[in-house]
């Protein structure tokens, strides 16, 4: 792996006037599709029973016509979901499903918990079954364990026990619940239907389903939605606003707006930066797609050198290519990429991506841009060095396997074959986002984390047991 990945993306909608509400969790789940291509998963409430339907694969290979059509109801949340190796499985897959003495509930959990395995122990010691090794079984099993006839008052003593990351959105019954964490690590939007409302990971999956954008559901936010209405109040206001830099860097799609900032427009912004911290003589400017281009268009902006195509993206491949045997691992990114041979030939490249984590991608992509003929290529980076693990839901190596941990600018210029590198410095992507140190979580570039964290010299991994 040599591209971060965030762990999931969740959705959930409250509308009776929709017929076919499995449809539009659907189609909102294929436009958060970027977020998790593990797994994919819908919960329904009809009636009296929660039913669902989830598996391995795409939101496309999980669900066809008949398995959309055996879901009815008019609530309906739905999860994609990426894992790490080794972790990948049915069972792991949500919405989670809980029934006990209060009723239904199902749950899709977007974050990571620090706090999950010594909660879980605990939780075992006194009976509780897990069906799963992720950590929001253990949100589930919290709202279970402390429902007393108030599902408010459940799901809040649940949170107010765990710590980390999470973007919650959950069924009980007839209501629809979205909670953000105090820190507003992972986003929450919410939206207005003709006749409901939905809670979505990104306003882009709004947009898929006709939704107007109503608001972001803040940090320590709850918003509980039900035939009364809805109905948004804060839980907890103890913690800084921390929202994960790389939603703006790589994670949200290029027309979501997070937290008020447009993420194109934001990407853009850091390549303009990129090219006055990093100027560069060259003959065009290219992209690694689709995550490099807001960027490299920014750059070729400031600098004043054209941008071009020199890549080309195999967009049919479905799923992430991993191969472990070494001797194949070229061809999985000449299956990805290919270059346009006659735009780059005898020319001066500057490679804009939007990050460097092992090097190794890099590497075998300017091999291929030599090969085809470029005198020079100058690599910028629209994010600053990798240096540390995350806790909060985002798949990290471990800190020794991060190539800005361990090595210079000019040793990874070297590693990768560069004529130059450059990055984007922290203040510079800060000035980008517009939200201030103070607004965002960049941890993963300085070590400054939000809260205290495990501090073992590798990942916190909960599924890893």
């Amino acid at each position: 792996m040599d591209k971060l990945h965030e762990e999931c993306g969740v959705f959930g909608i409250y509308d009776a006037q929709i017929s076919n509400l499995s449809n539009q969790v659907y189609f909102g789940l294929v436009a958060l599709q970027h977020r998790g291509q593990e797994s994919a998963g819908i919960a329904i409430h009809s009636g009296k029973a929660i039913n669902y339907h989830k598996g391995m694969g795409l939101v496309q290979e999980v669900f066809d016509k008949d398995k959309l059509l055996g879901l009815d109801g008019d609530i309906a949340i739905g999860h994609v979901r990426y894992s790490t190796t080794g972790e990948s499985h049915l069972s792991n897959a949500q919405p989670l499903v809980v029934r006990f003495r209060g009723g239904n509930i199902a749950l899709a959990h977007n974050g990571n918990l620090i706090n999950a395995l010594e909660i879980r122990n605990e939780m075992e010691k006194s009976g509780t079954i897990f069906q799963t090794s992720i950590d929001s079984e253990v949100i589930a099993n919290l709202i279970a364990t402390e429902y007393d006839g108030d599902i408010k008052e459940a799901v809040l003593k649940a949170v107010r026990q765990v710590k980390g990351a999470y973007g919650l959105v959950i069924i009980f019954n007839d209501t629809l619940i979205g909670v953000r964490d105090p820190n507003g690590l992972r986003p929450l939007v919410l939206g207005k239907t003709r006749g409901g409302y939905v809670l979505s990971s990104e306003t882009a999956a709004l947009d898929v389903v006709g939704a107007t954008f109503e608001r972001d559901i803040q940090k320590g936010e709850i918003v509980l939605i039900n035939q009364e209405g809805c109905h948004v109040e804060t839980f907890d206001d103890t913690g800084r606003k921390a929202i994960c830099a790389f939603e703006y860097v790589y994670f949200a799609r290029p027309d979501s707006i997070m937290d008020g900032r447009n993420i194109y427009q934001t990407r853009h912004k850091a390549g303009e930066i990129l090219a006055e911290e990093h100027p560069v003589e060259a003959d065009i400017v290219i992209a690694v797609p689709d995550s490099g281009i807001p960027a490299a268009i920014g750059f070729a902006k400031a600098s004043g050198i054209p941008y071009d195509v020199g890549l080309i993206k195999n967009k049919y491949m479905g799923r992430t290519f991993i191969q472990p045997d070494p001797s194949l691992r070229d061809l999985s990114v000449r299956l990805k990429l290919n270059v346009l041979r006659d735009n780059i030939r005898g020319k001066r490249l500057v490679l804009i991506d939007d990050s460097i984590v092992r090097g190794t991608t890099s590497k075998r992509i300017i091999s291929m841009l030599r090969e085809a003929g470029a005198t020079e290529v100058h690599v910028r980076v629209s994010s600053p060095p990798v240096t540390h693990s995350c806790y909060f839901g985002i798949d990290t190596p471990s800190k020794r396997q991060l190539v800005g941990s361990s090595m210079s600018v000019e040793e990874i210029s070297s590693l990768i074959g560069a004529d130059s590198l450059g990055y984007i410095s922290i203040d510079g992507l800060v000035e980008a986002i517009g939200k201030g140190y103070e607004r965002l979580c960049v941890a993963c570039f300085n070590g400054q984390y939000p809260m205290e964290v495990p501090m073992s010299g590798t990942k916190y991994v909960f599924e890893k047991m």
